[in-house]
């Protein structure tokens, strides 16, 4: 798929950081895995899971309820 938008310049954000902020997003939400997240940032895994953290975003991405509920299972 091909997305093309319209940016203010006055928003002083770059092609670039675009790209980080919803690759982050869509890892954070579960729409992407971290390798499809880390390719549409142009980025390797490593350096991906390394800029996470400038969108709020955890590596782990386990939510409470899951947790635990695996815990009660053990």
């Amino acid at each position: 798929m091909k997305l093309t938008l319209e940016i203010p310049d006055t928003t002083q954000i770059d092609e670039t950081q675009i790209k980080e902020m919803l690759a982050a997003k869509l890892y954070e939400t579960g729409k992407l895995s971290l390798g499809q997240a880390a390719e549409l940032a142009g980025m390797s895994k490593v350096s991906f899971a390394e800029i996470l953290h400038k969108y709020d975003v955890s590596l782990i991405n386990y939510p409470i309820s899951e947790m635990t509920r695996d815990a009660a299972a053990i």
